[in-house]
C-alpha cells in the first residue's frame, strides 16, 4: 500500500446481505461499525419523533455518542447490530439490534425503519434477519419490549409468531416473546 492509498473502513469490508421485502424494496443489510456514527445519528434524526420514543422508550431527540456507542460498539457475537441501506438510493432506511444474555439463552430485538420506508416491509425483513441471527447463535427465545402504543410494532411481532405478556411492575410495556428452534 502506498502513501496515497486510503486504508479501507470495516464498513467497506463488510460482507453485505441483499434482501428483497414483501414489499419489492431491495435492501442492503451489513453489521454496524464505529465508522458508521455518524450515519446512524443522522438516520435517527430522521426517525419520526414518536418512532425515536418506542424505539428506547423515552423521549429521544438528536442521539449523542454515549447513546449511539451500544449501536455501532458491539462485540458481534452477544451483540449484534445491522443496519440496512434502499439499493436505490443508498440511504439508510433501518437499524436493527439483538443484544442476548450472557447465557446466549435469550436476545432482545428492536428496529427502527425510517418514516418514508413503513409499511414496505423493511420491519418485517429486519425481524425476520434478527431472529435468524438468534437461531444461529443457538438461543432459545427472541424477545422485545413495546410501549403498548407502538399497535403498529406490536402487531407486526404478533403476525411473525411473537406472543405478548405483560411486564410485571410497568402497565406501558409489554413484552413479545418468539420461542426459536
Amino acid at each position: 500500500m502506498t502513501a496515497t492509498q486510503s486504508v479501507p473502513t470495516m464498513a467497506a469490508l463488510a460482507r453485505a446481505a441483499t434482501v428483497v421485502t414483501r414489499n419489492g424494496v431491495t435492501l442492503s443489510v451489513r453489521q454496524a461499525f464505529a465508522e458508521d456514527e455518524d450515519a446512524l445519528a443522522a438516520f435517527f434524526d430522521a426517525v419520526l419523533p414518536e418512532d425515536r420514543r418506542f424505539r428506547f422508550l423515552a423521549a429521544a431527540g438528536h442521539l449523542d455518542h454515549q447513546r449511539l456507542l451500544p449501536m455501532t460498539r458491539v462485540d458481534h457475537w452477544r451483540t449484534e447490530s445491522f443496519l440496512a441501506f434502499d439499493q436505490a438510493s443508498g440511504d439508510l432506511v433501518a437499524s436493527g439490534m439483538l443484544a442476548c444474555d450472557a447465557a446466549m439463552e435469550t436476545g432482545e430485538v428492536a428496529v427502527s425503519v425510517r418514516g418514508d420506508f413503513r409499511g414496505q416491509g423493511v420491519g418485517w425483513a429486519m425481524l425476520d434477519l434478527l431472529a435468524h441471527e438468534a437461531e444461529r447463535r443457538g438461543l432459545d427465545r427472541v424477545i422485545a419490549i413495546e410501549d403498548r402504543a407502538n399497535q403498529a410494532a406490536i402487531d407486526l411481532e404478533k403476525d411473525y409468531g411473537f406472543v405478548a405478556h405483560g411486564v410485571e411492575g410497568d402497565p406501558h410495556l409489554v413484552m413479545l416473546e418468539k420461542r426459536l428452534g
